[in-house]
């Protein structure tokens, strides 16, 4: 696990020169690599990468980047793991290659160099991102993994091509331009990240999962996706597998084994998060069944809470037999991190869970440098109650006419929605009837099954009103041939989270929060062996009445006693609306002044001083609503606390 930056500039300056630049952007993303740093450049073409490692396996030198083949022909600069790098390794050196080190970094560089980029990717297992230079035809060419684990952005600006696996490296070169994006704020008010090809700049981008960009002579790049979540699906749902349970059962633990067994290789210390739920619990459950020692996890807990999750997770590692490390917190040492939450994610980002992720991360860095986490389980088996919620919605207004809809819509929204509350409260005394009222009739007013959904994963339900020239793209929800394609509803609401909030949200907060602690997480239910086969695999049997995961129940339930995690989902149940009525609310207050930030001028006032006044008062539960604003404007005081600076173009 690493981090890298790099830029194709017009030549000029010196091979001197090029590497303190290099070396300068890649200082920003330390935390990514402590380990060490190279740098690499290329004087007569304008071109330098620049490296920080994170040593996980081959700790020698023989590991370093950027890494040249043993031809002269390549250089890499690469983040993140390939798995199957043994495998590749033996085919390689039965073909007559000999290794300096046995990093996997080298092997899929000579893995290029003999057999092509296209083929190295086909045989790849794994989480990365790349930047391969070929000597031989001045090409330059930008690789992200197929899911989008490990990130990447790219821009260009004027005649130069910058990239780095976070902005931080970026804003170090002479010709990046930190421009806002309207259009990208606006799209994380709506969703709580920014997500797709989007960047909180104008001119930069992230590369989407499953992509490569090649650079020829400098400027925009020919972008192809060389794997498709979307296309793997499809092909999966036409290939279904009709065996019995107890069939499926065996090759679901086979190909879920495998996908443990080879994140556990590494040359440090390795562990695991364990929350006691399904994901997680799994994810050890196979590690612990193929390891000669206790695997070590973590979890942690908070002491004011009424509901401490870590007593569960307890319950799963005692029964397992693992090494087990549970920290108790206090509400006050989790507010102590808020403040630099904007520096950890150097790109605006508002997903709560935000905050025990680092410091479960921040606890398991103490004893290992390596940790396998259970994300991705609910997008593959269908886990999220919002599927189990959408599909009833879709089930009832399905039946009724659009035009009719919206009638009923109306006839709600003609009382305010404390009126129909106060109407009901004779009734149910003290409710939010009103606003569970208005609620269905936002959802009545939806024109298709996808508009409902992306409606169901909104915050703001209006985030341009909130924004300066603030604007919302046609994005995959409106993607009408997904519908056709794909005819279940609940399977589309399950392949368009893998494609936005998956990468987006998820794996961009495990990232970051690992990262920020120089950990490196390990995501075993996203190896997209997994992946095929949960798209192949009978809905009946892959997900289940809710609250779904019915596949991953049975595997899990042959090495853990059922009634240690059949339960309710609940989260990390940090009292965010709480703290910002109370101990947060003078930081709070502080970032959503009213004069600085319309001097700022990004964000538009009135909605969101209405809707922190709501809050204080307790009339609307809309502590997400405001969190949203609060880690923009965080961010926006970390990065562009000047005025004066350029901050947005409308």
């Amino acid at each position: 696990m690493c981090g890298f930056n790099g830029f194709w500039e017009v030549p000029g300056r010196d091979q001197q020169q090029l590497n303190e630049l290099a070396r300068g952007m890649a200082d920003a993303i330390r935390q990514r690599g402590p380990d060490a740093d190279g740098v690499w450049s290329d004087p007569e073409h304008g071109l330098a990468l620049g490296h920080r490692r994170l040593s996980i396996i081959d700790l020698s030198a023989e590991g370093s980047q950027p890494m040249v083949s043993h031809c002269g022909r390549y250089v890499l600069a690469f983040n993140g793991e390939v798995y199957s790098f043994p495998e590749l390794r033996q085919e390689l050196e039965a073909d007559g290659c000999v290794f300096r080190g046995h990093s996997d970094t080298e092997v899929v560089l000579e893995y290029i160099a003999r057999h092509g980029l296209a083929a190295t990717l086909e045989r790849s297992v794994g989480m990365f991102a790349f930047a391969l230079w070929d000597r031989h035809q001045n090409r330059l060419t930008l690789v992200r993994d197929r899911l989008g684990i490990k990130p990447l952005y790219w821009g260009v600006f004027g005649s130069t091509v910058m990239f780095a696996s976070e902005i931080g490296p970026l804003r170090r070169h002479p010709d990046f331009r930190a421009e806002i994006d309207p259009a990208a704020v606006t799209t994380l008010l709506r969703h709580n990240y920014i997500g797709g090809a989007r960047s909180v700049y104008r001119g930069l981008h992230k590369l989407e999962p499953g992509c490569v960009a090649v650079f020829g002579q400098r400027g925009a790049p020919r972008i192809e996706r060389w794997w498709s979540a979307r296309a793997v699906a499809l092909a999966a749902r036409e290939q279904p597998l009709t065996a019995e349970s107890a069939e499926l059962d065996q090759r679901l633990d086979q190909v879920l084994r495998d996908a443990v067994r080879c994140r556990m290789l590494a040359d440090v210390p390795l562990g695991a998060f364990l929350s006691g739920g399904i994901d997680s619990s799994t994810v050890v459950a196979l590690m612990q069944a193929q390891s000669s020692e206790p695997v070590r996890t973590f979890t942690i807990g908070f002491r004011e809470n009424e509901v401490n999750e870590a007593v569960h997770a307890r319950r799963v590692a005692d029964h397992l037999g693992t090494h087990h490390t549970e920290m108790e917190l206090t509400h006050a040492e989790a507010q102590q991190i808020i403040p630099d939450l904007p520096v950890y994610w150097d790109e605006p980002f508002s997903d709560s869970s935000q905050i025990p992720t680092y410091l479960v991360s921040k606890i398991a860095r103490r004893d290992v440098t390596v940790s396998l986490s259970g994300d991705g389980g609910d997008e593959l088996f269908g886990g999220y109650d919002r599927f189990f919620l959408g599909s009833r919605i879709e089930r009832l207004t399905g039946k009724l006419p659009r035009p009719l809809r919206k009638l009923m819509a109306g006839g709600i929204r003609a009382l305010p929605a404390g009126a129909w509350s106060a109407l009901a409260r004779p009734l149910r005394g003290r409710n939010r009837s009103g606003e569970r009222l208005h609620a269905l009739a936002a959802v009545l007013s939806q024109r298709d099954e996808q508009s409902i959904y992306r409606h169901l994963v909104s915050h703001w339900k209006t985030p341009a009103d909130l924004v300066h020239g603030g604007s919302e793209a046609e994005d995959l929800f409106a993607d009408a041939t997904l519908q056709s394609d794909l005819p279940g509803f609940f399977q589309r609401m399950m392949l368009l989270d893998t494609q936005t909030y998956l990468p987006g949200d998820i794996l961009t907060k495990v990232d970051r929060a690992s990262m920020a602690v120089s950990l490196e997480a390990r995501v075993p239910l996203l190896d997209h062996r997994v992946y095929e086969l949960a798209w192949r695999l009978p809905d009946d049997y892959r997900i289940g009445p809710a609250p779904g995961k019915g596949a991953l129940r049975r595997i899990l339930g042959n090495y853990v006693p059922r009634e240690m995690f059949e339960r309710p989902k609940q989260g990390f149940g940090i009292p965010l609306g709480d703290w910002l009525r109370g101990p947060l609310r003078d930081w709070a207050e502080d970032l959503l002044d009213e004069r600085r930030m319309e001097q700022e001028g990004v964000l538009r006032t009135p909605l969101i001083q209405r809707a922190w006044k709501e809050h204080l008062s307790g009339q609307r539960q809309g502590h997400y609503l405001i969190w949203d604003i609060l880690m923009f404007q965080g961010w926006y005081r970390r990065w562009h606390s000047s005025p004066l600076e350029p901050s947005l173009s409308v």
